[in-house]
């Protein structure tokens, strides 16, 4: 299996050799990207570029880290182009946001080699893997966003204990816990910004500090009023996310023995159920959660009951709370897909195709949409 640093090779260039661009030390070989169209082993000399050798060097910061000359490369990298951690960043961010996932982990990778202790690269790296496990949920593919989720918390972790301190790294990791219904450790984060701000003038922290200030307060209040840092909830949560529905779903009913009124609790209990195949019980759950405040506009749990009700066979049902769901997020995929999954039920595979060839100009990736175009639709 090939790797990227197959793409170099090695160039040990003569004392007579010179670029025009900048001088280099003759003693130390360079790495050098090959050219798309030489054939492997080869390498042309007397075309060697400046941008080959620049190639070359990201790709080692990135996949070599143990590299013997790897603080002569990153100096030399400086020399040549002193504004490249901001260009590559620009680079990167845009490219994770365009959902071009694997060219965007090969550019944070490449920042993280030319700066490994640059807490803003190591915080960009946990928001991007956080965005790209958000990606991989919505389109079904589980098992990858677990990955990312992992891999993003760790990286949340290392950009909190910068020192010095990284006040947007506990506000962003506080977000990426909500995400996951860890409200203990996201109020825990959410209190550290406040703390790390609180001291930071209006004018100094600009309209958007004082809007994170706010937001924050806000969550964290909602947290505590509706007590969702309640280890049961935690625990229920934790407990259906692995497997072990009963476990948690007897967690979550004990947390809203005294909290009725939390939306999020009543999705989680009828997430549970679901997983159960216990559909009917779980479409009175997310009922449930959509009375609650805050849980009527909930596009997941729209979704959820439209998953009910295509297993009971309800399919008007099905089909209106999927077209619900959809004006609440039109570009979210699992809606899409169930929307091409209600088709085929109903034995439409041309509007079924439809629904999953949407979904693929969203995510080219998403593996259900392809299975399902292949051996469903037309």
């Amino acid at each position: 299996m090939n790797t990227p640093l197959d793409s170099i090779c090695y160039v040990t260039l003569s004392d007579d050799y010179a670029l025009k661009e900048f001088a280099v030390d003759h003693t130390v070989p360079l790495p050098v990207r090959r050219k798309s169209d030489d054939a492997p082993g080869t390498f042309h000399l007397e075309e060697l570029t400046a941008e080959q050798i620049i190639a070359g060097i990201l790709v080692v910061l990135a996949h070599d880290a143990h590299n013997e000359h790897t603080a002569y490369y990153r100096a030399l990298l400086q020399k040549i182009r002193p504004n490249i951690k901001k260009e590559l960043t620009e680079t990167a961010i845009l490219t994770a946001k365009n959902e071009d996932f694997d060219a965007a982990e090969e550019l944070f990778a490449a920042l993280r080699g030319i700066d490994p202790d640059d807490s803003g690269t190591i915080l960009n790296t946990a928001l991007f893997l956080d965005e790209r496990g958000s990606s991989y949920r919505r389109a079904g593919i589980t098992e990858d966003a677990d990955a990312c989720d992992n891999d993003a918390l760790s990286y949340y972790r290392m950009a909190m204990d910068a020192d010095p301190p990284l006040p947007d790294a506990f506000f962003n990791a506080g977000f990426f816990h909500l995400k996951r219904y860890d409200y203990r450790e996201a109020r825990d984060c959410f209190e550290s910004y406040i703390a790390l701000t609180c001291d930071i003038p209006d004018a100094e922290l600009g309209e958007n500090g004082i809007y994170k200030k706010e937001r924050a307060q806000e969550l964290i209040d909602e947290i505590k009023t509706y007590r969702k840092d309640d280890v049961h909830f935690a625990r229920g949560y934790s407990l259906i996310a692995s497997g072990e529905e009963e476990k948690g779903i007897d967690a979550i009913r004990q947390f809203l023995r005294d909290n009725p009124a939390v939306w999020n609790a009543w999705f989680l209990l009828g997430w549970g159920l679901r997983k159960l195949g216990r559909f009917d019980d779980a479409r009175r759950a997310f009922e449930q959660s959509l009375a609650c405040v805050d849980g009527s506009d909930q596009a997941d749990t729209y979704n959820e009951l439209a998953i009910c009700a295509l297993e009971a066979g309800d399919y008007t049902a099905a089909r209106a709370h999927l077209e619900r769901a959809l004006r609440l997020a039109p570009e979210n995929t699992k809606i899409l897909s169930n929307m091409g999954c209600l088709a085929l039920r109903q034995g439409q595979p041309e509007e079924a195709a439809r629904y999953f060839k949407i979904v693929l100009e969203y995510n080219p990736n998403d593996i259900i949409a392809q299975k399902l175009l292949a051996t469903g639709a037309p």
